[in-house]
């Protein structure tokens, strides 16, 4: 090591793990103190150490639950229509949903022609925050008309929503129309996702449309951009 400080040393010995798979993505790291006792160095020693792979994507760190080899973004294909589950069904992690708001609202103008419905019908607004492992990564808000969706429960949505729709209430889903815009995040995200509020994020706002024409879904989502990788196919006109 010759006399490389101590704190690079550490960090050189994680790379090494990782780089051997000893450390697979999303693999916990020991936790500062037991770093501190296994290298016999102060805290500030072992934080400037995680610091540095913070710095090099190596790791991450997620507050009140430790460090973690960096997982691969998600691709998030935009020709490919896939639900948060399916996207990650080759990832083999787990992932969860937090539900934070589950109600019937009536729809105001705006929202009933988003949902092509009438003023004042009834319609389902959730949101929710996607986990991978422990990390939020997504915060969804979602509305679906109750006249389509009686017994959509608060469990549903804890899963996945494609999965009820097609498999427990048998529909088709055709299609979902998307725009892409860069916004800055709101106090609603930065705390959901822990974003940095100078850095301006990816806002998804989309329509579900089943096979016989009706809308059943209009979402707004807001990505944290750490962890997702947009990408598209475009192909030159012959």
């Amino acid at each position: 090591m010759g006399n490389k400080p101590m704190y690079r040393q550490i960090a050189d010995a994680f790379r090494e793990k990782i780089n051997a798979g000893e450390l697979k993505p999303g693999d916990a790291l020991p936790t500062e103190s037991s770093l501190q006792e296994a290298f016999s160095v102060s805290r500030v020693t072992v934080r400037q150490a995680l610091k540095l792979l913070a710095d090099e994507q190596i790791i991450e760190s997620i507050q009140g639950s430790g460090s973690y080899v960096k997982e691969e973004r998600v691709n998030y294909d935009i020709y490919q229509l896939t639900g948060f589950y399916e996207k990650l069904a080759d990832r083999n992690v787990d992932t969860h949903s937090d539900v934070s708001v589950f109600e019937v609202v009536k729809a105001d103008e705006r929202l009933a022609a988003r949902l092509a419905i009438n003023p004042d019908d009834k319609v389902w607004h959730v949101k929710r925050v996607r986990f991978i492992k422990q990390k939020p990564v997504n915060l969804e808000e979602t509305w679906m008309p109750l006249a389509m969706f009686p017994d959509l429960t608060w469990e549903v949505m804890e899963q996945s929503k494609y999965h009820y729709i097609e498999q427990i209430k048998k529909m088709v889903i055709d299609r979902s129309e998307q725009e892409l815009v860069p916004v800055m995040p709101s106090d609603e995200a930065i705390a959901a996702l822990a974003l940095d509020p100078a850095k301006p994020i990816l806002e998804k706002v989309s329509r579900g449309f089943l096979k016989d024409g009706r809308v059943f879904e209009y979402s707004r989502n807001v990505f944290n951009t750490d962890d997702y990788k947009f990408t598209l196919v475009a192909k030159r006109r012959q």
